[in-house]
């Protein structure tokens, strides 16, 4: 059974109290030549493509699993440096390779005033 060690927290971030909610999850290595097991699990997290993030719950169902294909994978936190992201900013949003959601908001014209002389 894996027991995180004290100083893990302040190595690798986070606070042991508040808990990511979800983690964005990519696949680094390749799975050739790796038992079948491993394969099967990789392709039930969507993680087929490497180096192309996925979003998962930070549960215990899916860390167990994330556990046996720990040194194919990198696990971040979710990062939300602007806030939840409304209905109509879902389109405007990327993720950056270090976990945080960014949303690249559009500027709308002002309004034009009438010039009075």
């Amino acid at each position: 059974v894996f027991q995180p060690r004290p100083g893990d927290h302040e190595k690798y971030g986070g606070d042991p109290e508040q808990p990511h909610k979800i983690h964005v999850v990519t696949r680094i290595k390749s799975v050739v030549g790796r038992p079948y097991w491993e394969k099967k699990i990789i392709r039930d997290l969507g993680l087929d493509k490497a180096h192309q993030p996925r979003l998962h719950k930070n549960i215990p169902s899916v860390n167990s699993r994330l556990k046996v294909i720990k040194h194919l994978i990198r696990i971040q936190p979710l990062k939300l440096p602007y806030g939840l992201p409304t209905e109509e900013e879902m389109s405007d949003t990327f993720l950056r390779s270090n976990g945080e959601l960014v949303i690249k908001r559009h500027l709308k014209p002002a309004e034009q005033k009438e010039i009075k002389s």
